[in-house]
């Protein structure tokens, strides 16, 4: 009997409990702040990657895991029993992440002593639109599903996830460079919350709204948008205090279970604290 296993990246943002319920295997990024380096969830939390974020004066670097990481990680499935594993992983636009998940499986394909079919595939996305991917992709493992279906099962996913989310502040594109100091004071003066989504495995500017319950409004509404044809949504957010209300928000116009997760080091980085967005799959 073929068992496939699913593996992603710490970049899913999965709460911890749905991936262990569905034996979902998430390989970690690492974060270094100036010379202190960190693996991802691990050697410090969400809550700890917020708090040293406020007192940075500079954005936190992340960096790919190395190969040997996916490695370990597959012979530890091939020893409980697993013949294939299909690989979820963050945008290959964004990160190094999917190349090493690629060397880690040459290196298991060169060993004779191990039988282990691995797939890689692209989520082209980030956060709960991977986690969403990773866990359907569970679902149809634990139904019986082949690792031939399973990675065809992603690879459509990935064409139809949606990730839209909103910036709550602009601290972290300024510490970036991505905007200038002058720019970033009139922005926030003027409460301006940017939209973003991702596009093609990158993360596109998708607007800008004046103020958080408008920007929040216009999430709601682009989901209202594809309403009929939405599987899987989730909410993800980082560290932000107004997420049930954001939940209730969108419960009428979707009557399936909404899956919640925070935003990690890896996507938080970039966002900063108080981004909130939606992930789902568009049904074609």
């Amino acid at each position: 009997m073929s068992t496939v296993r699913i593996v992603t990246d710490s970049a899913c943002d999965l709460p911890a409990e749905i991936a262990e319920e569905l034996g979902i295997e998430i390989v970690p990024l690492s974060i270094r702040f100036g010379d202190e380096e960190f693996i991802d969830r691990e050697q410090l939390t969400v809550a700890e990657f917020w708090n040293r974020c406020v007192n940075a004066p500079v954005l936190p670097e992340t960096a790919a895991p190395a190969p040997g990481q996916f490695e370990s990680t597959y012979r530890k499935l091939a020893a409980e029993g697993a013949t294939g594993v299909v690989v979820v992983s963050l945008s290959g636009a964004l990160s190094a992440t999917i190349q090493s998940a690629e060397l880690a499986a040459r290196s298991i394909a060169d060993d004779d002593s191990i039988d282990l079919d691995v797939r890689i595939v692209d989520s082209r996305t980030v956060t709960l639109g991977i986690g969403t991917i990773a866990i359907a992709c569970a679902r149809a493992a634990a139904a019986g599903g082949t690792v031939d279906e399973i990675e065809a099962l992603a690879t459509d996913l990935a064409k139809r996830t949606r990730v839209i989310g909103a910036l709550d502040t602009l601290d972290n594109l300024k510490k970036g460079g991505r905007i200038g100091n002058a720019k970033a004071l009139l922005a926030t003066a003027l409460s301006i919350k940017p939209i973003i989504e991702v596009v093609d495995g990158i993360v596109e500017q998708g607007g800008k709204q004046r103020t958080r319950s408008k920007a929040l409004k216009h999430l709601v509404d682009k989901v209202t948008t594809y309403e009929g044809r939405i599987e899987n949504l989730a909410v993800l957010h980082a560290d932000c205090s107004d997420v049930d209300m954001f939940v209730e928000m969108l419960r009428p116009h979707y009557d399936g279970e909404i899956v919640v997760g925070e935003i990690g080091p890896v996507i938080g980085s970039h966002g900063g604290r108080g981004t909130i967005g939606v992930a789902f799959h568009e049904r074609v």
